[in-house]
Parts: structure tokens; C-alpha cells; sequence
């Protein structure tokens, strides 16, 4: 009977962290795939778009796209969306490096430099404007984009950055055919772009699309991602190729726990997997916590239902503190009121669904919220869309909201008022 050695504990637990083994992806990487060569054949493609809860590993897969571009010698960029940050500089930065990926490959230096110029008159826009309307020019003297040439004029550079987008991915995607490959912008947590930005990007995507240009636009945000970009250009619903990232089936979860282990000679009962699946929800970053945690208790292989259930009120600790607490702090008095009233009046069976999704995942009608806690919905209103910017709720459907991390309402069930 071998031991569990807790030093070689593979599992990984960790925003953004790759798992040991990327289970029951296989779909999305062989369709991504197959996206590359279509668009660096020149075929017409359309750029991809992963939402999803929190914990389920959009960023994670997001990652190991980009990973597979590189392999493909695409040039690639990848930024983090945040609130009330523009998009330009990001953008610039990302495109810098996918440029600087092509440039050894390219046979003409010139084109290179002459589209860095564009590159630099784009980066150079994004100084603020001061409130009686005019540039601040000390701000644009004191930041430059590192780009080691004289900026263009009259490209990409006219201050409308729908206008400028779609002419510096024009410019990018015409690198990248010289090639005969193409490039990937990554963008993560898409759904906290200002709606100019999505507005803009949404017009680029349209643009390269009609062209057959080789670049494209991987995002991945919220579940409400296609209604933001709705929301912007009416077309976005047929110009982007949406994937549902959602939690792993019982198969597949059982391969991220047990491929792992048996490299470390290490077993599962049976029993245990079935437990651990019931716990985790299939959410992958779950999967992972409740895998860590059991493996650390567990006295030796193979590990048992017994060692699951000894393990588990650690696991569910260590979440309370670093994957809902976290949230749940950052949250306002009048925010937190709002969230305990959508996790009560979930339609709670006190049952999950057999594998950990229960009814306080539902989604609520703020109507009802209102009046539960006996007020006007208008006067909820800064609450609700407090919580949206902060990323804790989400509007799927018009009229009602719903946490954006599995198992948050029953958390917050257990969290004194």
C-alpha cells in the first residue's frame, strides 16, 4: 500500500493556473485549430468569444489557445480588459509583441517599421483630454508606447478609435499574410470594456471578416459577453463564433483528478470520485481545491470516500476565504444586502441536482428582489449595477440577475447577516 506523499500533490488551484491535466476541452482546442489554418489560408473565419461562470477555466483555456497560435508561429498579444481603462494602450502593447513575434520571419524590415509608425500614432491617442476639450500634452510627453520609430501621420491615428481600430488591424492583419501565418489578440475578462471599446472592436472584427484579413480576436468574459457586444453592434450575434465554457461532466472530471495521480502512482476508490464529483460541482477550479485538499489528508492510495469527507470542510474553508470571500468583501453594505436577497429567494430545493449545481445558481427577477426587501426597483438600480461592474452578479436575461461564481448563494447562506 503506498503512501500519499503531500509534497507530491499535483493538483493546482489558481486563478488563471493551468491544471496538471486540461480535461474535457479536447472540443475547443481541435475547433481553434482548425480556425488557425483557415485564416492563414486566407479563408473567411470568424473571431471566438468563450463565456462562462467564474471557475470553470476560461482563462486557463484561453492560455492554451494562445499557446497553440504560437506553436503555429502566429504572432500573439494578450491583454486584460479592466473598467474605465481605455482600450488603446493595452491594444498597442499586445499588437507591439505580436509584431515583434512575425518581425524575424518578414522579409521586408520597412513594412515592419512603417506599420510600427502607425502602431505608435494609435498608442499616442490614448491621452485624456482635459475638461475644456483639448489634449493634455504633458501626459502624451511623459508616456511613450516603446516603439523604437517616428510615429505616421494620418493612419489609425484620428482620435475616433472605431475609426483607428479597424485601421491598425487592417495594417497588423497585412503583416501577418506577408508571413503566411496570422495574429491572435486575446482578450480577457472582454465584458468590462467600455462600450466604445466593444463598439469598436465589434467594427474591426466586422471589417477583417469581409477582408479576410489574418487576424482575429480570441475574448473570453461572463455569460452575458454576447449580450455586451449585442448591445453594441446589432451583427455581433453573426460575427463571432460563441463557446459555452461550463463545467466538466462526470468523465471528464474524473480525468483531471485521476490522470494526475496516476502518474504519481496514486489511485481512487470509486466511491471517492463520485464523492468528489457531488462536492466540486465538475467546476474545474473546485475539481482542483477539493483535489488538493484530499490528497493531503488522504494516508495512502488508494484514497477512499472517507478521506474525501475528512478533507472536504478544509477545501470548503479555503474557498470560503479565497474564492467567495475575497468577492464578498469587496462588496458595499447596500450590495451585500442585495446578494443575500437573491440567494434567499433562489428556488431552493435544499437538494443540488446530483452533482453539486443546486437552485441558488438560478437566476432571480430583480422585480421579486425589490420586493423582498420591500423597496422600488429603480432605487436597487446603483446596487445591481454596482455588483455587474464588480463582476459578482450578471444579467443573462432582461429582467433578472445571477451570481457569476458557482456556489456563491449557498455561501452567502451561511454567512451571518
Amino acid at each position: 500500500m503506498l503512501g500519499v506523499d503531500p509534497v507530491r500533490n499535483p493538483y493546482a488551484p489558481g486563478a488563471g493556473q493551468r491544471p496538471p491535466e486540461l480535461a474535457g476541452r479536447a472540443r475547443e482546442l481541435e475547433v481553434f485549430d482548425v480556425v488557425l489554418e483557415r485564416v492563414a489560408r486566407g479563408r473567411p473565419e470568424r473571431s471566438l468569444m468563450l463565456t462562462g461562470l467564474r471557475g470553470v477555466g476560461k482563462t486557463v483555456l484561453l492560455n492554451t489557445l494562445r499557446s497553440q497560435a504560437i506553436g503555429r508561429l502566429w504572432g500573439t498579444g494578450k491583454i486584460e480588459a479592466r473598467p474605465e481603462q481605455s482600450l488603446r494602450r493595452p491594444v498597442a502593447g499586445a499588437l507591439h509583441m505580436a509584431v515583434r513575434e512575425l518581425a524575424p520571419h518578414h522579409r521586408a524590415p520597412d513594412r515592419i517599421d512603417a506599420f510600427l509608425g502607425v502602431l505608435k500614432a494609435f498608442a499616442l491617442r490614448a491621452t485624456p483630454a482635459t475638461t475644456t476639450g483639448r489634449a493634455a500634452p504633458r501626459l502624451r510627453d511623459r508616456w511613450q508606447p516603446g516603439i523604437d520609430v517616428p510615429a505616421t501621420t494620418g493612419r489609425a491615428d484620428s482620435g475616433d478609435i472605431e475609426i483607428d481600430l479597424v485601421e491598425l488591424f487592417s495594417d497588423a492583419a497585412d503583416i501577418a499574410t506577408d508571413v503566411g501565418t496570422g495574429i491572435a489578440l486575446f482578450i480577457d475578462e472582454m465584458q468590462d470594456l467600455g462600450p466604445q471599446d466593444v463598439s469598436a472592436l465589434c467594427a474591426a472584427c466586422h471589417e477583417l471578416s469581409q477582408l479576410g484579413g489574418a487576424l482575429i480576436v480570441v475574448g473570453a468574459g461572463l455569460p452575458h459577453l454576447p449580450a455586451v457586444l449585442s448591445a453594441a453592434k446589432s451583427y455581433s450575434e453573426r460575427l463571432f463564433r460563441y463557446q459555452r465554457i461550463d463545467r466538466l461532466d462526470r468523465g471528464a472530471a474524473e480525468q483531471a483528478l485521476c490522470a494526475p495521480a496516476a502518474r504519481e502512482d496514486v489511485e481512487y476508490e470509486p466511491k471517492a470520485l463520485e464523492l468528489l464529483y457531488e462536492k466540486s460541482g465538475g467546476y474545474p477550479y473546485f475539481v482542483q481545491a477539493y483535489g488538493k485538499a484530499t490528497w493531503d489528508h488522504a494516508p495512502s492510495s488508494p484514497i477512499t470516500a472517507a478521506d474525501v469527507q475528512v478533507a472536504a470542510p478544509e477545501a470548503e474553508a479555503e474557498l470560503a476565504v479565497g474564492f467567495f470571500g475575497s468577492r464578498f468583501e469587496r462588496a458595499t453594505p447596500a450590495e451585500r444586502e442585495y446578494m443575500r436577497a437573491m440567494a434567499a429567494l433562489s428556488p431552493v430545493t435544499g437538494e443540488s441536482d446530483g452533482a453539486g449545481r443546486d437552485d441558488m445558481d438560478a437566476a432571480v427577477p430583480t422585480a421579486v428582489i425589490a420586493r423582498s426587501l420591500g423597496r422600488k426597483p429603480a432605487s436597487l438600480s446603483p446596487a445591481r449595477d454596482a455588483l455587474i461592474k464588480k463582476g459578482l452578479i450578471y444579467s443573462g436575461e432582461r429582467g433578472t440577475v445571477a451570481f457569476t461564481v458557482p456556489h456563491f448563494g449557498r455561501y452567502l447562506r451561511t454567512q451571518p447577516a
